[in-house]
């Protein structure tokens, strides 16, 4: 059993003690972001909807900050035709909104589509492919999930992850960690292009590295998958494309054994304590921020945080090369660079590893 928990994640997130999560002191003034991560589901309400279908509710959860912005995760074993729907609704002083579609997510699209659900806009907030993004801070949050399928089977809910951000209060200052600073983790290298079909692949493409590399590790190769493969496994119609974070965690956390999940952090130094720790972090970053004198593009990218250099750079797998022009998916950035590509998704990564690494005290 693992035991470096103590020096990740929860040295810039806190984890809530509620259904079976885990609450870590506070420090400092207001918190940019917070994470809730939830594996026990037996205080959620279950009921059956008109159709059939199960319908989990679960308690009115506290995030333990003033924040505008959540991103619901989730990591289920599903098998072949099964689905489950996401919903949440925040509450705003001692006022609930509206519940509002996170996504309808199924393994393989047999009993209906995956996808995100546009238009859903009003007074109090929005819903920004897979974020919900409101017009005023909440506190508290409640979420009801359907899970549907053939009459003899559904859905089984492993992992939810709450990630929590307040994007108006700067993220708080820490040291790196200089652990990391000359550590680079071997790690399957993959380009997004080359392959029929493609289009803007960065997102599978950087989840097709980290499979890999746990592939290797934990000697499964069948968690070695093939770019366009992952493309067709995460495909938001809605979108449409391949870029919705939560769909891509919810088809690594699919795996026996894996947690995947969506956060916010803090910055670099969160991400240096992952490295440290064995674990390639995906960042959410802007592609033309990343180098000086790139054409501007506003559009997102993902990328495979690998390492650092003895000098505290930051080394990815960067998706966006072209081996064919001699291009390598191996880069070095500059610190300052990425901080700056990072800070337009307000530091949003991606975690994929074997569950007992983080070894959740549950």
């Amino acid at each position: 059993m693992f035991k470096r928990w103590p020096i990740l994640l929860w040295l810039a997130l806190a984890v809530l003690a509620v259904g079976g999560c885990r609450r870590l002191p506070l420090t400092g003034g207001p918190p940019h972001c917070r994470f809730l991560g939830v594996n026990r589901f037996d205080n959620f309400s279950r009921a059956t909807d008109a159709a059939g279908h199960t319908v989990l509710l679960s308690p009115v959860l506290a995030a333990g900050m003033d924040w505008n912005e959540l991103v619901v995760s989730w990591n289920a074993a599903a098998p072949a035709g099964t689905w489950l729907q996401v919903e949440a609704r925040a509450w705003i002083g001692r006022r609930p909104t509206r519940f509002y579609n996170l996504g309808w997510w199924s393994p393989d699209n047999r009993a209906g589509p995956r996808t995100s659900q546009h238009g859903q806009q009003d007074a109090d907030g929005t819903v920004k492919v897979d974020t919900l993004v409101l017009a005023q801070p909440a506190n508290r949050v409640q979420l009801r999930l359907t899970l549907g399928g053939p009459p003899t089977a559904t859905p089984t809910l492993k992992f939810l992850g709450l990630s929590f951000c307040n994007p108006r209060v700067p993220p708080p200052a820490r040291p790196p960690n200089r652990a990391a600073w000359g550590r680079i983790i071997p790690t399957p290298e993959r380009s997004q292009y080359g392959y029929v079909g493609e289009n803007g692949w960065c997102a599978p493409a950087s989840l097709a590295m980290v499979l890999a590399h746990w592939g290797e590790v934990r000697h499964r190769p069948e968690l070695n998958l093939p770019v366009p493969a992952v493309a067709a496994a995460v495909y938001d119609r809605d979108y449409p494309g391949t870029g919705n974070w939560p769909f891509n965690t919810a088809l690594a956390g699919g795996f026996p054994g894996l947690r995947a999940w969506v956060t916010r952090l803090d910055g670099l130094p969160d991400v240096e304590d992952w490295i440290a720790a064995g674990v390639p972090v995906i960042l959410s970053v802007r592609w033309d921020r990343l180098a000086d004198g790139r054409t501007p593009d506003a559009n997102g990218h993902l990328l495979v945080c690998t390492g650092f250099t003895a000098a505290g750079d930051v080394v990815v797998n960067d998706p966006a090369a072209r081996p064919e022009r001699g291009e390598a998916v191996q880069q070095v950035y500059r610190r300052a660079n990425v901080l700056r590509a990072w800070a337009g998704s307000h530091q949003t990564a991606w975690l994929v590893e074997p569950e007992e690494v983080l070894n959740f005290k549950f």
